[in-house]
């Protein structure tokens, strides 16, 4: 009796090693995934029916049903701002359309908070929102559907496509599922879902007006940006590379502020874009509103993951898009293509032979008749990736394959920085927990000159797991004083071994040393 009971008791220990071996070597292959493999291996696991809209009269309630669980409701706050004393610039439309003070010199402000949207991509917490939205943000928390407030970090940010990835420390969240934007048609029915004008979850339902529509708005941010870095002008003899990516699709339905940052979805409930900015005269919606495509979201997002950063192939040319009045200043007959003006020093299309005055005509077999076209699917693939462009140069069609080259604007030092921050993210999520600063009479009680409050503890972070507690003030994170999250998070590049070692003081004349492993 007592073998056969040895023998049970072996067996069911075994076969616990040998679940958790499999649980284990599965994390970590999920982890090597693209987040729209997550999504399949999700979907592949967890069976569930189509979701399609009715025919006739269109019929949203299953595709707002499974969407709204997922799309979450961003709260930001800002540092002290400079604002002139004048009024608003006419073309600042993120300040219309999100409410966010873009920095202007001369007078103070005191912290501000905004709000915005984003969708949930993934069940561990990673959240798609806007560039704009959290931008020189130093607190960014996320409400979810069921009323939870959680604090969220940023894994990365593209100005070029206003995009951003952040994250929180949560698990089995409901998300989206990604849908194809290159099968978005114009007339075809989606839904916006967001949080605005300070209003609970609201779904607005509209038509697809245009696909690969450009604003400018991207583009005018990112030059006000280099003119106030530079300090001057760009030079005439200077070629300047339009780095904005604007490939939006256009769509009617209502957006208003509050919405940057949340879904557009189609008919069966898939994501189809992020809700980027809106045209308007007054700073609310006008009936145009405009959206950055999943395909390219996707692309941003895994790339975060994968290099902490943007890997950006480049052509490298500048180029204008034809239309009849170009084809006019530029004496040629083409009224359709994208001419090339400048070709950049041993840039991808100097190699391939590419040279100024040619016209490009197709991508990939594909027909390109305006610039974000060509810029959008270009941003999608990297550095060594094959493109095939046909271009006419004397009247002639002809194919040149190009290996695209990195953007040679990203030093090295940008690179380190960039693997820097992302490593202290990775830990700083890690740690499941959230920060604020200790005020200056909780220090004064405590005898401490610097802390950092413990207010969240998330089940399954390490803070869970070493039990530490909310309330506790920490001094000290790898014998760096903290004063803010932004502190807690740049201490955390210096851990060394794999181990972050914490000071904290949880009552006057007592102290609590922790070393904490990363990998547990």
């Amino acid at each position: 009796m007592k073998k056969l009971g040895l023998t049970l008791l072996t067996a069911l220990v075994g076969g616990l090693i040998a679940v958790g071996g499999y649980k284990l070597f599965e994390n970590k292959q999920e982890s090597k995934m693209s987040f729209e493999e997550r999504q399949q291996l999700h979907y592949a696991n967890n069976p569930v029916p189509n979701v399609v809209s009715s025919t006739g009269n269109p019929d949203f309630t299953q595709a707002a049903a499974t969407v709204a669980p997922a799309v979450v409701h961003i709260t930001t706050t800002y540092p002290g701002r400079t604002r002139s004393s004048g009024g608003a610039a006419p073309l600042d439309l993120f300040e219309e359309f999100f409410g966010v003070p873009r920095q202007r010199p001369q007078r103070s402000q005191p912290p501000a908070q905004a709000t915005g949207s984003g969708v949930i991509i993934s069940e561990d917490g990673y959240i798609v929102t806007n560039n704009h939205v959290v931008e020189d943000a130093n607190k960014i928390e996320v409400q979810l559907t069921d009323k939870r407030v959680v604090e969220a970090k940023i894994i990365g940010r593209d100005p070029n496509t206003d995009l951003a990835l952040i994250k929180i420390n949560e698990k089995g969240l409901p998300f989206v599922r990604f849908g194809d934007s290159d099968d978005v048609r114009i007339g075809e029915w989606v839904l916006a879902v967001g949080y605005p004008l300070g209003l609970e979850s609201t779904v607005t339902a509209g038509i697809v007006s245009a696909t690969g529509r450009s604003t400018g708005i991207i583009a005018r941010e990112l030059q006000q940006r280099q003119y106030q870095q530079r300090g001057y002008p760009q030079s005439d003899d200077e070629p300047m590379l339009n780095t904005a990516v604007e490939s939006f699709i256009q769509t009617d339905a209502v957006i208003n502020k509050g919405n940057s940052g949340g879904p557009l979805v189609n008919a069966n409930g898939e994501l189809i874009g992020i809700n980027s900015n809106i045209m308007t005269p007054t700073g609310t919606y006008a009936g145009y509103g405009f959206a950055v495509p999943v395909n390219l979201v996707k692309k941003i997002a895994d790339d975060f993951i994968k290099f902490g950063m943007v890997k950006r192939g480049l052509i490298g040319v500048t180029f204008r898009e034809l239309n009849p009045t170009a084809a006019k200043e530029l004496e040629v007959s083409d009224v359709n293509g994208l001419y090339i003006m400048e070709i950049v020093p041993k840039g991808a299309a100097e190699e391939a032979g590419l040279k100024k005055g040619d016209i490009i005509t197709k991508l990939d077999g594909r027909v390109i008749t305006s610039s974000s076209d060509l810029q959008e699917r270009i941003y999608r693939l990297r550095p060594g990736d094959k493109v095939k462009l046909t271009y006419k140069r004397d009247g002639k069609e002809r194919d040149v394959t190009v290996t695209l080259k990195e953007d040679t604007r990203a030093t090295e030092s940008s690179r380190a920085e960039s693997e820097a921050k992302r490593s202290a993210t990775e830990i700083y999520n890690k740690l499941g927990a959230g920060f604020v600063p200790a005020t200056d009479a909780r220090k004064k009680e405590l005898g401490v000159s610097s802390g950092v409050v413990v207010t969240q503890v998330h089940q399954g972070g390490l803070f869970d797991y070493f039990n530490v507690q909310r309330g506790l003030v920490i001094t000290h994170i790898n014998g760096k004083p903290v004063n803010s999250a932004d502190d807690v998070e740049a201490a955390l590049a210096n851990s060394e071994r794999g181990i972050v070692r914490i000071v904290g003081v949880p009552q006057r004349g007592s102290r609590v040393e922790l070393n904490v492993p990363i990998e547990y």
